[in-house]
């Protein structure tokens, strides 16, 4: 995937965003802080933790399969997916949700599969995320009410809140109207060019990725999986905080409001959610009543355990990818 320089410069700034970001949340945090950390912790807890993100990690891949596969003839393998979903991880430390379009790219050149479809699946995917995502946020709201509250009034003043967004409001609309006909005139004018055929086919593509769901034969496995994948996210958290003595104590349910703080520190638009995951994990560690230093170490260790992984298996799935497509080349020419 080339870059434009405009989307280098962007790519730049957010690297710069995220690395300020982790600079200022660890410059008093002592390197031999960490270390003894690291020392204190449990190898069985920890590799368990990570055991169960690289099963996450497959069935994901396998839950993309399905999409995929969903109405083709032509099926694809797990370990394809699995390669495509791990260099997509890969691109993401590099230039933000690169990686989606990334992993598509791969199965295309691997697979031979129509882009826009591919993109389609994924969009799909991501939207359940969502949903999940709202539905976890719903239950540590259920759960945690007390602090959930406390710390949203720190956070957000509702009123304020409420009241920009009422004056605002004619602003959206109005941005809407002009933008719906600027839309309708383009398609106006340019509806016979072959550029504009071109984008109509992939929107195409893009639908039917969208409504793929429909087709898959497996339907308990794709909402088996999608509710699996949110559980071993959870168990790679419980099983993290168990290896660590500081954080061995917490409750279940504290641990829900640390995935919550943590999946949204991940969606930030920075290389792989460094410096937002950290400080999110660490402000709500903070609130059940660890210290500074401990909270920050926790998030340290537990996404450095993450960007070790992906980054060894995105390096292992590259290989793969280069001597498929090698030898794709090779009977080709």
């Amino acid at each position: 995937m080339r870059l434009t320089k405009k989307q280098w410069i962007q790519v730049a700034v957010s690297l710069i965003v995220a690395i300020w970001i982790f600079w200022f949340l660890y410059k008093d945090i002592s390197f031999d802080a960490l270390l003894e950390a690291l020392s204190q912790t449990s190898m069985f807890w920890f590799g368990l933790s990570v055991l169960v993100s690289l099963i996450g990690f497959w069935v994901r891949a396998w839950r993309w399969r399905l999409l995929i596969d969903a109405g083709e003839s032509q099926k694809t393998t797990t370990i394809r997916t699995f390669w495509a979903l791990m260099i997509g991880y890969l691109a993401n430390l590099l230039v933000p949700r690169a990686g989606e379009v990334a992993r598509c790219g791969v199965l295309t050149k691997t697979e031979d599969r129509q882009m826009g479809k591919l993109l389609g699946t994924v969009i799909l995917e991501r939207t359940f995320d969502l949903l999940f995502m709202v539905g976890i946020i719903f239950l540590a709201f259920i759960l945690e009410s007390d602090l959930f509250v406390r710390l949203s009034s720190e956070l957000v003043s509702l009123d304020s809140m409420k009241e920009k967004i009422i004056q605002s409001l004619p602003i959206l609309i109005g941005g809407v109207v002009v933008a719906l006909i600027f839309v309708y005139l383009v398609f106006q004018k340019y509806r016979n060019s072959s550029l504009f055929k071109k984008i109509r086919h992939f929107l195409r593509d893009l639908v039917n990725g969208v409504i793929s769901l429909k087709k898959v034969d497996n339907q308990l496995g794709f909402w088996g999986s999608s509710v699996f994948i949110w559980i071993t996210y959870y168990l790679m958290l419980i099983f993290m905080a168990w290896a660590i003595p500081s954080t061995a104590s917490l409750s279940l349910s504290a641990m829900l409001m640390v995935m919550v703080m943590g999946t949204i520190g991940m969606v930030a638009p920075v290389q792989g959610g460094i410096g937002t995951f950290h400080a999110l994990v660490a402000f709500i560690l903070m609130a059940y009543g660890l210290s500074n230093e401990e909270g920050k170490i926790f998030a340290a260790i537990i996404h450095g355990s993450q960007v070790l992984t992906v980054i060894i298996l995105g390096l292992i799935s590259l290989g793969f990818f280069f001597k498929i497509t090698a030898k794709k080349e090779s009977k080709t020419s």
